[in-house]
């Protein structure tokens, strides 16, 4: 899919698109408890239809209604093979679910995730008595449990994901789990998981981020949960808001554990005029001056900020992208060359992204590199370019945020979308 967009002035209100992160984790709970769970407000994000597909596979039956997904939950495979698409938390959250069954499961996967490393679970789940196959540490991985609570060490200098997988499937296990991280990135992230297992009945004693206990024989209770707004999609139509007009985005939490949440004090730094009130927010732009941040919490606020920073004043340094080369695309590489088709002056190195600013935008046409990220971001810095910017593989803003390209008509964008 392609989609053009030309030079535009933004204002309205939109309401947050629901977070597939937070679906995910939701629905993977729902699976475990035995009996109905409602999951309001729901993501139908391409990650989020994979993870209920998944759930499916291992033993829940689920309703999708507009407003609901209805979950009758329990653990029992009915699959040898799962698929996980594109999603990397859920390939590694449902690889660890399906090592709790004493039968191989093999979860297979497609496009960007076929190259991301998934060898940290080969090297813990074998550590608790699952037997596991990999593809040199690649998709796809075929697993066979019981798994076997008790100490187990963790590698979290890649990803949390791995870890939030265990901590949802150690809970059932007869014995306690004591689990060692070394190295957490995305600290927030677990934050998330662990008040959803929460919600779920399920407890779990997180010792300065280095040490989680996870109690033995738990059962997860079934309940009716809220899926909270998504600030990582959101990210994008606020900076659209601090560079070409007025964006008010309602039902976010100001309370939410997600670290993209990290948007708001990155945004009131450059100058942007940036306006809170309950769960409503609202960001008008303003003149914006550089700015320096780490990112090494929240990752995904990589191509926003890049964005944003290509209309800021000065010389902005965005720290601690080095996980940037293992997402859908190579992230830091992907911004680079696309944003350097349109006029800004970036550069990208192992540990940092430097943009000087601010650029005079000019169009182009341009790539998403199968990223709906990188297509998010090309989008909007599209709004302040000088002539038509043309975007190839739009279509991949399905993955977290479905509703984008129609939420951006709404705001005034002007865009054509074409098969």
């Amino acid at each position: 899919m392609e989609v053009a967009v030309r030079a535009s002035s933004v204002s309205g209100v939109i309401s947050a698109p629901s977070s597939k992160s937070a679906m995910q984790r939701a629905v993977a709970c729902a699976l475990m408890a035995e009996g109905r769970s409602e999951i309001i407000n729901p993501s139908y994000s391409e990650d989020a239809l994979c993870a209920m597909e998944m759930a499916e596979c291992l033993g829940a039956e689920i309703k999708r209604l507009p407003d609901r997904v209805i979950v009758e939950g329990g653990y029992r495979p009915v699959c040898s093979k799962i698929y996980c698409g594109e999603s990397g938390l859920g390939a590694r959250i449902f690889s660890v679910l399906s090592a709790l069954n004493t039968d191989w499961i093999e979860v297979h996967g497609s496009g960007s995730m076929l190259s991301r490393p998934v060898h940290m679970l080969e090297q813990t789940l074998s550590q608790m008595g699952a037997e596991v196959i990999t593809s040199n540490g690649l998709l796809p991985i075929k697993v066979k449990g019981p798994l076997k609570g008790g100490l187990v060490f963790v590698d979290g200098s890649l990803s949390s994901q791995f870890l939030t997988g265990l901590l949802i499937a150690l809970p059932i296990l007869d014995s306690d789990s004591r689990i060692i991280v070394n190295n957490l990135k995305s600290k927030p992230y677990i934050d998330l998981t662990i008040n959803i297992l929460n919600r779920f009945g399920i407890e779990v004693i997180n010792e300065n981020y280095e040490v989680f206990n996870v109690p033995g024989s738990q059962k997860y209770r079934p309940v009716k949960y809220t899926i909270e707004g998504d600030w990582s999609g959101t990210a994008f139509l606020f900076v659209l808001g601090a560079i070409a007009g007025e964006v008010r985005v309602r039902g976010l939490s100001y309370m939410s554990t997600q670290p993209d949440l990290a948007i708001i004090d990155i945004l009131r730094k450059t100058g942007a005029a940036v306006e809170i009130k309950e769960n409503d927010i609202q960001v008008k732009r303003a003149k914006l001056n550089s700015f320096e941040t780490d990112i090494t919490d929240c990752p995904d606020l990589a191509p926003p900020l890049a964005v944003l920073a290509s209309l800021c004043h000065g010389k902005t340094v965005i720290r601690g992208t080095e996980r940037l080369k293992v997402k859908e695309s190579n992230r830091g590489d992907s911004l680079m060359t696309e944003l350097s088709k349109m006029g800004v002056r970036i550069l990208n190195y192992d540990d940092r992204i430097e943009v000087e600013g601010p650029s005079v935008i000019r169009g182009a046409k341009v790539d998403s590199h199968g990223d709906h990220r990188i297509s998010m971001a090309l989008a909007i810095l599209s709004v302040v370019a000088g002539s038509r910017v043309i975007i190839t593989g739009a279509e991949s803003v399905n993955k977290s945020y479905p509703s984008f390209f129609g939420d951006l008509l709404k705001l005034g964008v002007k865009l054509e979308i074409t098969e």
